[in-house]
């Protein structure tokens, strides 16, 4: 099973607050788009999975430390690393790193819920097999 995964982003004028330093919500973001896009690389597609499907996912609890500042024009890399997934949950251990620095350490839990009622539902078994088999 892939376990961690990983995005670069570039931080742009629209990132930053007055001063030039990402602004603390888009840090979320970031580590949003890095979820995703490890869900895209394991073949899992999120409209498909809504539409054919009546499920989606959602972050239920997110737990972040914000050790160093990134700022404008900085390049970062924002990982996300399993580490639990069981019944309804998933667990990501995340961080964001400029060169060898770490700027954030994080875990989020994302939930599988019912897209029709936003009641938890247990994650399919087949995606299961899909995030085994997207070594």
């Amino acid at each position: 099973m892939i376990k961690r995964y990983e995005v670069k982003v570039r931080i742009y004028w629209e990132d930053t607050d007055a001063g030039g330093v990402v602004y603390y919500a888009n840090y979320l973001k970031f580590m949003e788009r890095c979820r995703t896009e490890w869900l895209r690389y394991l073949g899992i597609d999120q409209l498909l999975l809504r539409q054919e499907r009546q499920l989606q996912f959602a972050v239920v609890s997110v737990r972040v430390d914000f050790l160093r500042p990134a700022v404008l024009n900085d390049e970062i890399l924002v990982t996300a690393e399993l580490e639990r997934l069981s019944g309804a949950t998933i667990s990501f251990k995340q961080t964001i790193l400029r060169g060898g620095t770490q700027l954030i350490d994080a875990s989020t839990r994302v939930a599988c819920l019912d897209s029709g009622t936003l009641r938890p539902r247990a994650i399919p078994k087949d995606l299961f097999m899909e995030w085994r088999n997207g070594q």
